[in-house]
């Protein structure tokens, strides 16, 4: 499809020097049919006071026939003007495929009893994901076969991927309409069945601590803006709304500290977050703000110790970090951790048992740095070349001295 759409491009850039000329595939079609012309439907819109006409709006109407019929008619000049290409697509095609090791396997990485990975076989589309109780000489276990999934389906995306505690179960999100359209399914790792338990419009999810209760996000059907968290308990029948977010600027997230000892409910806009939470191990607590929304007040939170790493921008444009005690974590005791710097900014907080591990931008370039909790000696993580991107991988263990992260350049791939 993207090889399609990029030779599209060309010949659509390229189209009149293209029919008198010839090209490495042929001549194209000089007698070819003229293209379709969209019918122009004036609509008027006004937002913002100001006045527009969308010609064309008629045809973000996915349930007309007509637009349908457009669209196809438009696929099928496509094709005529394409074919004398055919052969150079197929070369091409061979080509870009000829450089990628399509038969592949990811680096294991820890969550829980499990180490997880990832793996790729040539001729299928899409990834299998698998796990071994132990990374090396562990007998692999198939948790989820993306390409069984998208069987029968035109399209077919994984979105979260959320594993119980325990290890027994799986709650993942897939989107078969290429809409980010996401439903929530729960399986059972031990049987391999589909759990009844399922939910539309997933954005996210997390487990509680009992490994039998999710909490996720939906999204609005209109505005696909994430506005609901719900609860759920596996076989429990309907959803329990915790949480709904009334300012239509902002969306939220769920997601589970690393140390496991919280669920957070993150309120973001473009300027201004706002933090709930509740103990993970009693799901039916009621939600606390950890400090309320102010405009122009970005901060985010993780969980550790029995303390709250708080990054924020409050006084300080480049962030800074703050603890403060999950008992009473509002502003009044929040306590620097993290001084401001102007020329170093801090991209985001990553807290473990015994260290803190931040990611940060000075001099156009990505740094990892590594704090002590203990001693708060400092030190980054040394990278080979001059130019490169870096940043924290998937480190879903708390109590450790290993951190992941990934590393690429121009010349070194990922």
């Amino acid at each position: 499809m993207h090889l399609m759409l990029l030779l599209t491009s060309f010949a659509c850039a390229c189209g009149p020097i293209g029919r008198r000329g010839s090209n490495a595939a042929g001549d194209l079609p000089r007698d070819a049919e003229p293209p379709p012309i969209a019918e122009k439907v004036p609509k008027t819109i006004t937002a913002h006071g100001d006045t527009r006409i969308d010609n064309y709006f008629w045809l973000r109407d996915k349930q007309n026939p007509k637009v349908m019929e457009y669209l196809k008619a438009e696929e099928a000049y496509t094709d005529a003007l394409m074919k004398p290409t055919v052969q150079l697509q197929d070369a091409l095609f061979k080509e870009m495929v000829g450089h990628i090791k399509e038969t592949d396997e990811s680096a294991p990485y820890r969550r829980g009893e499990y180490f997880y990975f990832t793996r790729t076989e040539q001729g299928k589309q899409y990834p299998i994901i698998c796990r071994r109780k132990s990374a090396v000489t562990g007998a692999e276990e198939v948790v989820l076969d993306v390409n069984q999934l998208a069987v029968g389906q035109t399209f077919m995306a994984l979105g979260a991927f959320e594993p119980s505690d325990d290890g027994h179960l799986l709650a993942y999100t897939t989107d078969n309409v290429g809409y980010r359209q996401y439903t929530l399914h729960v399986k059972d790792l031990r049987s391999g069945r589909l759990l009844l338990d399922q939910a539309e419009r997933v954005d996210n999810a997390a487990w509680a601590a009992d490994n039998r209760t999710i909490f996720y996000v939906t999204e609005d059907p209109t505005t696909k803006r994430n506005n609901k968290m719900f609860r759920h308990t596996l076989g429990g029948g309907a959803s329990d709304l915790v949480y709904e977010e009334p300012n239509e600027l902002f969306d939220i997230n769920v997601q589970r500290t690393r140390d496991r000892e919280f669920i957070l409910v993150n309120g973001v806009s473009k300027t201004s977050t706002e933090v709930r939470y509740l103990p993970a191990d009693k799901p039916l607590s009621p939600l606390k703000v950890l400090q309320s929304r102010e405009p122009n007040h970005e901060y985010e939170a993780e969980h550790g110790g029995h303390l709250f790493y708080i990054r924020t921008n409050k006084g300080a444009t480049n962030f800074r970090v703050v603890t403060a005690p999950d008992t009473d974590p509002g502003e009044k005791n929040w306590k620097e951790l993290i001084a401001h710097q102007p020329e170093v900014k801090i991209a985001s907080i990553e807290p473990f048992a015994k260290h803190l591990v931040l990611t940060e931008w000075e001099n156009g370039l990505q740094q990892i740095e590594v704090v002590d909790l203990e001693t708060q000696r400092r030190h980054r993580i040394t990278f080979p070349e001059p130019v490169y991107s870096a940043d924290v991988g998937d480190n879903f263990v708390f109590d450790t001295n290993l951190v992941r992260y990934n590393y690429g350049s121009l010349v070194t791939p990922g």
